[in-house]
């Protein structure tokens, strides 16, 4: 069971009188073997609706966000409790359906807030909000922790007119803790499912985030990424994922690993829903000095840029260092780059982006960047504070008795013993970075080759979850981006057999207009989404 379930505040009462949309009543059709068995709180057709679609149906009255937001919140009931037991959300917020309702009114009475108004969207949980939800980064050492105020993410969301229902789990820490690590378990939350496979891994770290929305628990959620932590579980859950360049979103109230490589993004079942969610949460935060960066290269507005022929004309990088490991992900990529090929892109083929040294440098500036910005997060939650230090939450780990069952924290305890963000090493670390990752790396390859944007497999078929061994990585290409503090997005490229494998575009800073007109085009041509099946 899901540890988080008897915390859920599920009004159960509201029925709807729309019974051709909606239906409480379990499939009665019999299940092909296999196949787990849900209650369906949703009509399949709704609960695949996007951003624009409800957005008319409210217009129209034939749904309210009241009930959409009622729908959403049995169906986590059904399908993340139950059933599937997915586990992909940690807490619901027991004031959605009041939320729902005061945007409903204010609809009636001509005020649309923005483009999400009424729609209901879940935050990893190292997101602060500032009301009835915790925000844990999957830790129990963090289980009582209320933030004293609403992270930028979550202002801008608001302010968007967007329902927050509920907070997603999360790889503990973000996936920073320690050696063996289990992507999508934490403490607080327990283990997330893939939602195709349900012995699969839903990869880290923003592994609820994805998988709410692949299972229609949300039509949008918001994870973060280090390295690979939207890409990766967004095409392990086939949905699609936009890690932004950094400062394009304000980190400020997110609990941090890396202020040079860390960014919100959004996680969407398409590229329009993921640009509107992106839009809605750009801004300069006097709060985040990387922000200020973003004036004159934001747009509060992605839309614009869906282009169905996106693809003519660009000149795309083959990024080939990730193929060769798996032969099915292989014949998929290449037949992903026959369709760029066949819309009039031009394909440059690239062997490296970079040097391996870049890789050490990163992992030393997390270091240090992870223990400063860990006790800056601490003390920004006040007085009262569970935990006020890198070295109190060591030593919490130590006494719990669940924390390190699976996999041990030496990443928390070397941050501890490293210096301040003076040290001549961390300074000098991040100097080779910098120069590494975009002079010589991405900026290097794609001013040599005349690039739009470079592409790759986003990473192999989900690997069955292993508390013991931990995650079992085969192959992956967000590595160049991360580091550079670039922006790429990951798009859904086909199935090895029922898991989906996922196709990445990335590029210089500031170049999401770009990328996203790219992924619009290969998406809106080969179409290849399907919802999960729950398969065990």
């Amino acid at each position: 069971m899901n540890p988080s379930k008897g915390r859920r505040l599920i009004n159960r009462t509201v029925f709807f009188s729309m019974a051709v949309l909606f239906s409480f009543t379990k499939i009665s059709c019999q299940t092909p073997p296999g196949e787990q068995q849900v209650v369906s709180a949703v009509n399949s057709e709704i609960v695949e609706l996007d951003i624009a679609q409800l957005q008319q149906s409210y217009k129209v009255g034939s749904l309210t966000s009241e009930e959409v937001v009622q729908a959403y919140l049995s169906r986590i009931e059904e399908i993340d409790d139950n059933g599937p037991s997915l586990g992909s959300i940690i807490m619901v917020n027991p004031d959605a359906l009041q939320i729902a309702e005061e945007l409903d009114k204010e609809m009636k009475a001509g005020k649309i807030r923005g483009p999400l108004h009424g729609i209901p969207v879940v935050l990893k949980d190292n997101i602060d909000t500032h009301d009835k939800m915790p925000t844990t980064a999957g830790s129990k050492a963090l289980a009582n922790s209320y933030p004293l105020q609403d992270s930028y993410v979550a202002k801008q969301l608001r302010k968007a007119g967007a329902v927050i229902i509920g907070k997603a789990n999360l790889s503990e820490w973000a996936n920073f803790r320690g050696e063996l690590s289990t992507s999508g378990w934490s403490g607080a939350g327990g283990q997330t499912k893939n939602p195709y496979v349900l012995s699969r891994n839903p990869c880290g770290s923003s592994s609820g985030s994805a998988v709410a929305v692949a299972a229609n628990l949300a039509v949008l959620a918001i994870g973060t990424e280090t390295n690979g932590s939207i890409v990766c579980p967004a095409h392990a859950s086939g949905v699609v994922g936009i890690k932004p360049t950094v400062g394009l979103i304000s980190r400020s109230g997110i609990i941090p690993i890396s202020y040079t490589q860390d960014t919100p993004g959004p996680m969407a079942r398409t590229v329009r829903d993921a640009a509107i969610g992106l839009g809605a949460m750009v801004g300069v935060d006097a709060a985040d000095e990387k922000t200020a960066a973003s004036q004159g290269n934001s747009h509060t507005d992605y839309t614009q840029f869906l282009e169905a022929d996106g693809l003519k004309g660009k000149r795309i990088g083959f990024y080939k260092a990730p193929m060769g490991v798996n032969f099915k992900v292989d014949s998929l990529m290449n037949q992903a780059v026959a369709f760029l090929k066949s819309q009039g892109a031009e394909i440059v083929e690239i062997d490296a982006i970079g040097s391996r040294e870049v890789g050490n440098y990163s992992f030393e500036i997390m270091l240090y960047e992870y223990k400063h910005g860990l006790n800056e997060y601490f003390k920004s939650l006040g007085p009262k504070a569970p935990i006020k230090s890198v070295e109190e939450l060591i030593a919490f780990n130590k006494k719990d008795p669940e924390e390190l069952k699976h996999f041990n924290q030496k990443y928390l305890e070397m941050a501890q013993k490293k210096g301040d963000l003076n040290s001549k090493e961390y300074k000098e670390a991040l100097a080779k970075l910098m120069k590494g990752a975009r002079e010589e790396g991405i900026d290097k390859v794609m001013e040599t080759h005349k690039l739009d944007a470079i592409v790759a497999p986003t990473g192999g078929p989900a690997w069955k979850t292993d508390l013991v061994n931990g995650d079992s990585f085969q192959l992956g290409s967000s590595s160049p981006a991360a580091q550079a503090g670039y922006p790429a997005i990951t798009v859904p490229m086909g199935f090895v057999e029922e898991l989906p494998v996922g196709i990445s575009f990335f590029g210089r800073a500031w170049s999401e207009p770009t990328l996203i007109e790219i992924a619009y085009s290969y998406e809106t041509g080969t179409k290849h989404r399907k919802a999960p099946k729950f398969l065990q």
